[in-house]
């Protein structure tokens, strides 16, 4: 998280205040990939170009925050920033030539053998009635405060699921294994009986 970040804060500090404001117009209503939500308009507006670095990596991830921040750049007129920003990130992912055969072996791996969240999502959903125990526990390891308020604000057990699965698509293995974890610990009858289907 550390490169994306440092990055990112390089372009954005490159930028006059009158450009940091007009890329935090314009990001306001930038197309996201679906699965990721906005930062909050009143919390963007108010960022200096380091807590906005921070708060873009902690809501897109490393590789996901430095594309849309040079999009963003990209549609202010800053075609420089961006170029550079995204050879930076290029430049930092280069891996040693006997990992690059693992590296294109794994997707086909995990492909083959989805995670238990992702195989059992529709019964997780239907099924799952401590939720907010869950949160709990993914509280500051996979959620941040305003996802965390965001699912908590659901009214039912299975919209706050389903909430939740909206993150997903931002979460890595870890992440995933966190939830899993969370499940084994709220909900041990249900991940018992899910194993075994």
């Amino acid at each position: 998280m550390g490169h994306a970040r440092d990055a990112i804060m390089q372009a954005l500090e490159n930028l006059s205040s009158d450009e940091l404001k007009k890329f935090k117009l314009k990001f306001i209503s930038v197309n996201l990939r679906e699965g990721f939500g906005r930062i909050p308009r009143g919390q963007l507006l108010s960022m200096d170009a380091m807590e906005l670095s921070d708060k873009l990596v902690s809501y897109y991830l490393d590789d996901y925050s430095i594309e849309i921040t040079a999009v963003v750049l990209r549609d202010i007129g800053m075609l420089e920033l961006a170029r550079d920003l995204e050879a930076t990130s290029k430049g930092s992912g280069a891996a040693p030539a006997s990992a690059s055969a693992e590296a294109k072996a794994l997707p086909l791996m995990k492909a083959k053998q989805a995670h238990f969240v992702d195989r059992h999502r529709a019964a997780l959903i239907n099924r799952v009635t401590e939720v907010d125990a869950v949160l709990d526990n993914l509280y500051g390891s996979v959620l941040t405060e305003e996802q965390y308020q965001a699912v908590r604000a659901e009214s039912t057990n299975p919209n706050k699921m389903r909430k939740l699965f909206g993150f997903a698509p931002a979460w890595d293995q870890n992440c995933k294994d966190l939830l899993l974890q969370a499940l084994r610990e709220t909900q041990s009858f249900l991940v018992a009986d899910l194993e075994n289907k």
